[in-house]
């Protein structure tokens, strides 16, 4: 007996045994020829939004532009597009004036404050003896104390324009000055993009790089206002990448291009297979109806216009009508006369259903 006959006895014996509540027993051997398995239900409490486009974005406390600290040249870049780095790490070196102009200052300051404080020193000891009045030492402890003031300040500009700590404490004790002036990385990270090229003159504020620390992603992901449903900060959010994320914000302004409300997720696990600025699907958690169930989206098909299984009885399969809630990627959350651990057809569902088909003709 051949294949194509085999298949027509199979057929002439489910449809004998198909009945008004559209079921059909078939045997072991039949199941095997029809090549049907099944799947158990799920719940399918919370269910998962279709697929929205998303953006990855560096969370702002992470991200940093580095700027010219001076007017200047830049004398060489010393990092690129893509590279990692450390706080601290020199990024490019400038050559500045205005570096000298600051050193200079810095060094004016600290010579008049040494200056001053000999002075208050001496007036000190002069009015212990009583020599000068008390006006004349007031004067000089605020002098001193003007200068004092004066050497920090420009102190901390030269800290502000990059100069280390250590470097500023050199140039205390041996009065070199310089010109060269090395940016360094504010975070640890990687580089986004470089905006400045070797040889360039920028002005003060002019951008270098773009910095970010990338162990922590924002996925932003604009939702329209009638799918919100209960979506707030805590939901789960599923990304293509097979990653997931949490919802840490739901933005409360719709916005005008798509009608959409700006959800943005946070994402620290697998960060390192996405892209600052790339376009991604994101499927939101959802909360369902509490007797709704999840199954494979294979044991769904449409007989006579209806949504339909065939769950797997002890007598045989049966046809049972199903709402259809949602729709996952390879799941629909569905409602009707189903019970935790039915077993529904995921693969053979076709010639079940031409079997019934046919013996309802």
């Amino acid at each position: 007996m051949n294949k194509r006959l085999l298949t027509i006895v199979l057929l002439s014996a489910l449809c004998a045994g198909a009945n008004a509540a559209q079921k059909a027993t078939i045997d072991e051997a039949q199941r095997a020829a029809f090549g049907i398995e099944t799947a158990a239900v799920e719940p399918g409490q919370s269910a998962l939004s279709k697929p929205y486009p998303a953006k990855v974005a560096v969370p702002n406390a992470q991200h940093r532009v580095v700027s010219a600290p001076l007017d200047g040249v830049v004398e060489s870049l010393l990092v690129a597009e893509g590279e990692s780095v450390k706080a601290g790490q020199p990024l490019a070196r400038m050559r500045s004036q205005g570096l000298l102009d600051l050193q200079a200052a810095f060094l004016e300051s600290r010579t008049r404050r040494l200056l001053s404080g000999e002075t208050l020193a001496r007036d000190n000891q002069l009015f212990k003896e009583g020599i000068v009045a008390r006006r004349r030492l007031l004067e000089s402890q605020s002098a001193h104390r003007e200068m004092v003031t004066a050497e920090a300040r420009n102190r901390q500009a030269l800290v502000l324009a990059g100069m280390p700590e250590a470097a500023i404490d050199t140039l205390a004790k041996t009065q070199d000055l310089t010109t060269t002036l090395d940016v360094t990385a504010p975070l640890d990270g990687a580089v986004l993009e470089q905006l400045a090229t070797a040889g360039q003159r920028l002005a003060a504020s002019d951008p270098l790089y773009r910095v970010g620390d990338l162990s922590t992603l924002w996925i932003e992901v604009h939702v329209p206002l009638e799918a919100l449903g209960e979506v707030g900060p805590g939901s789960d959010v599923q990304l293509s990448q097979g990653l997931s994320a949490k919802v840490i914000t739901v933005g409360r302004m719709v916005h005008g291009t798509d009608q959409g409300v700006l959800v943005r997720a946070e994402v620290s696990q697998g960060t390192e297979s996405l892209r600052p600025g790339q376009f991604i699907e994101a499927r939101l958690a959802q909360t369902a109806d509490v007797h709704a169930l999840r199954v494979s989206a294979k044991a769904l098909l449409r007989i006579d216009g209806v949504d339909q299984l065939f769950v797997e009885r002890a007598d045989g399969y049966e046809a049972v009508p199903v709402e259809v809630i949602n729709r996952e990627a390879d799941a629909v959350i569905v409602k009707g006369e189903l019970s935790l651990g039915d077993k529904v057809v995921v693969s053979g569902t076709v010639a079940l259903k031409a079997a019934l088909a046919a013996g309802a003709e």
